[in-house]
Parts: C-alpha cells; structure tokens; sequence
C-alpha cells in the first residue's frame, strides 16, 4: 500500500509541475482533473481502521466533483469567455516551475522541521499537501485570467485535503463531505462570475479590474 501512496504522491507533485508549465487552459483544466482523482484515492489508501465505506464514499465524491464535474464546469466558462491560453501571465512557465520546485522543498523543510513527516512515515505525502497548497496560492497570485485562478484555487485545496488526510484520519465523514461541499459552491460561483466578468468586458483578465472607477 505505500507504493501506491508513493505511486500518488509522486502524481501530486507531477502534476503541479505541469500547470505551472502550461499555458494553454484546456490543458490546465485536464492536469488539475488528473490531480482531482489522485486526491481522491487518497483517503482509500491510506484507510487502516474502522469500516471502508467512509473513505471509499469520500474518496468517490472527491473524484467525481474534482475529476468531472469541476472540469466540466470550468471548460463549459472556457469555451463561454471564449479565451484558449492564459497569455501574459505575471510569472513566466520556466520561473514558475523554479517556484514549483522551491516550493516543494520548503514544504520537506517544513514537514521535518515541525516534525509532521513522522505522522506518516515512509512517504512523501505531508511535504506534497504542503508544496501543492503553497503551489495553489502560487496560481492565483501569478496568472491572469480568471479560469486559472479558479484553478489554483482547486489545487490550494487539493493541498489541504492531501494534508488533512495525512494528519487528520479520523474527521466525521460530514465535515469532510461538508468541507467538498464548499469547494464546489466557491467554484461554482467563480465560474458564474468569469462569465459575468467576461460579457460586461470583453475579456477575463482579473488584472483590468483595477482600472474601474466608481
């Protein structure tokens, strides 16, 4: 079983690498699905104790929402907004990538610093939910379209639950239900408000917003 925890872990990571080297959003909404299955196996995986149907439902839901529904919410505003690539970001694919990978360092410095890794020894998982939380925010601060930055929102939380797996096993099956239930309201509405952003101007760049005048 730590194979496989490695096998996903090692997913985790590669597919931050790969969105922070994307441009094009198509590309960035099928990479950020693939990380939504990846999490979603986790809380099966890494199940010891009790009975399997908590996790197996967890895991289930997560998939569906974050390997389906989400992606086709967020390629559905896509295709509306009309917009392909994400152009002009404020940091460059090759220098995201160097973050990227600083990040994922920090976040193994953190992890033995605190003393988190020996929680779930053997495997990488902390340092990855730490690096793919810091590699989210990292997305909505350094892109400019709106689609991406409700990317980088859905990777931050990926981030969360990959830790909260790792750290806090035995959370009631509500909360975690409850926690997937907000991530899907939040992307719903920013998806709604790309559409909006985009049909009053002409275009989804977050960036222009500042230019408004009451």
């Amino acid at each position: 079983m730590g194979n496989l925890i490695d096998g996903v872990t090692a997913l985790l990571l590669i597919t931050n690498l790969m969105l922070l080297g994307s441009s094009f959003l198509s590309s960035c909404i099928r990479i950020v699905a693939l990380q939504g299955v990846a999490v979603g196996l986790l809380p099966i995986l890494m199940h010891e104790r009790g009975p399997l149907w908590r996790p197996l439902l967890l895991g289930v839901a997560v998939m569906i929402l974050k390997g389906g529904v989400f992606p086709f919410v967020l390629s559905r505003a896509m295709r509306e907004a009309d917009v392909r690539r994400e152009v002009e970001p404020f940091v460059g694919a090759t220098l995201s990538i160097v973050c990227g990978v600083l990040a994922l360092m920090l976040s193994m410095w953190l992890a033995a610093r605190l003393g988190l890794s020996a929680i779930a020894p053997g495997t990488l998982i902390v340092p990855a939910g730490l690096a793919t939380m810091l590699i989210g925010l990292f997305v909505i601060a350094s892109r400019r379209k709106a689609v991406t930055q409700v990317l980088g929102y859905i990777v931050m939380e990926n981030g969360i639950f990959a830790l909260g797996v790792a750290l806090a096993g035995g959370i009631p099956l509500l909360v975690e239900l409850g926690i997937l239930l907000d991530a899907f309201v939040a992307v719903f509405i920013m998806s709604i408000a790309t559409y909006h952003i985009n049909r009053e101007f002409d275009h989804i760049d977050v960036d222009q917003l500042n230019k408004l005048k009451g």
